[in-house]
């Protein structure tokens, strides 16, 4: 499975961005799909995450700001981040897990500006 990210760039506080993140490959062996986020000097962390099934979970600090969707038939993950904040600014990682597999793409800069 391969992952390409895009969508991330400069944008200042209170802003909206959408990230899109298109598999390829066996993507009939994923069965959830997430982002996470890595600040400098920081760890990777969760952002959001979305099952086969359309079950999603948050961090709790974009709950109600940032929202993950799919569309299966096209392969693309999406993360639509609205009120961004200076704190939102990171790298942001498309992962795809399989039973067995765990995938990530390459990241994409998301910089807010205050």
């Amino acid at each position: 499975v391969q992952l390409q990210a895009s969508g991330g760039g400069l944008v200042q506080a209170g802003g909206s961005l959408r990230l899109s993140c298109a598999a390829s490959g066996s993507t009939y062996s994923i069965t959830r799909m997430g982002w996470y986020r890595q600040a400098p000097g920081e760890r990777r962390d969760l952002v959001a995450r979305i099952t086969n099934g359309g079950s999603t979970n948050y961090a709790d600090s974009v709950k109600g700001r940032f929202t993950v969707s799919r569309d299966v038939a096209k392969n693309i993950l999406y993360l639509q981040m609205s009120s961004l904040k200076p704190e939102d600014t990171a790298v942001y990682y498309c992962n795809g897990d399989s039973i067995l597999s765990t995938y990530w793409g390459q990241g994409t800069l998301v910089t807010v500006s205050s």
